[in-house]
């Protein structure tokens, strides 16, 4: 009995160990930085001097802020590739869990811009959107059409991160749907068939409602990820765009931490900016329990 108590107090304290390693790092990288942004928010720190408080003077000025809220609509706009890239990802799915062959080959091209790093891919596009000879004006010319210089244009400069973004992501949410749909039972498909289902009905009404939870997840997660793009926008237009049109909330947050060193007022905007990702991440939530959806 001692002895199995001493192996079990043994393996309590490696199992405090593991435990202790990823609360540290959120402790340490997470919600210490957390707790300091939310006191730093009511200050006019610079980053380096004293940290005066200033009350709700931040918060004030972020809502009267007309590049806050061009940097807030940049942000959004840029968010339509989202419906984009999953309805491509679940075709391209579909596609291959047909049993194709090359299917694995298929899954490899498609996954490396996922693993890539995104400032060497920013920096390929950013070539390839070149007015002068950038490999999309130099296609667009062998079909007779003169390309724009595309990051130099506020018509054009959105619409070409929104499809380097798609591109980017296809492969993840391609591979996230083709797993949901390996998994869906083939005796729904024979049981609708034999009721006279046709393909399209099929489709909606097992194949969608199968793969739901991980539509969900892709649509959340890529919310959150699209409210913080930066990376993108750094590198392929570093001074936010034509007229400020590509810069996103999170760009025009740094800019005024490290290029303004005014940290009060980006950790007040940063404070916003999360709070409108929980309040979408929430209704996200809530409108999935609404429209939950059991097979049995």
């Amino acid at each position: 009995m001692k002895a199995t108590s001493k192996l079990y107090r043994t393996e309590e304290r490696y199992a405090y160990l593991f435990i202790a390693a990823p609360f540290l790092g959120f402790l340490i990288f997470a919600l210490v930085p957390l707790v300091y942004a939310i006191y730093g928010s009511f200050t006019d720190w610079n980053g380096l001097g004293q940290m005066n408080f200033i009350g709700l003077e931040n918060f004030k000025n972020v809502f009267q802020d007309e590049y806050f809220y061009k940097a807030m609509y940049n942000t959004l706009f840029m968010m339509l590739g989202i419906p984009i890239g999953i309805v491509l990802a679940l075709l391209l799915a579909m596609g291959l869990n047909r049993g194709i062959p090359g299917t694995s080959t298929f899954r490899v091209i498609y996954y490396i811009p996922v693993i890539s790093s995104i400032a060497a891919i920013s920096i390929l596009w950013q070539w390839a959107y070149n007015g002068d000879y950038g490999l999309v004006n130099q296609f667009l010319a062998l079909i007779g059409i003169e390309g724009p210089n595309w990051l130099q244009n506020t018509s054009t400069v959105k619409p070409a991160l929104i499809i380097m973004a798609v591109w980017k992501g296809l492969g993840y949410t391609m591979l996230l749907y083709l797993a949901a749909l390996q998994s869906v039972p083939k005796s729904y498909y024979e049981a609708a068939k034999l009721d006279g289902a046709n393909a399209l009905q099929a489709f909606w009404h097992i194949t969608l409602p199968m793969v739901k939870p991980v539509t969900f997840f892709i649509i959340v997660t890529n919310i959150i990820g699209g409210a913080q793009i930066f990376t993108e926008i750094n590198v392929m237009t570093p001074t936010g765009g034509p007229e400020y049109s590509s810069a996103s909330v999170v760009f025009y947050i740094w800019q005024k931490a490290f290029g303004n060193f005014q940290l009060g007022y980006a950790s007040a905007m940063a404070l916003v900016l999360g709070l409108f990702i929980f309040i979408i991440t929430l209704i996200q939530f809530k409108i999935n329990e609404k429209n939950s959806f059991d097979m049995d």
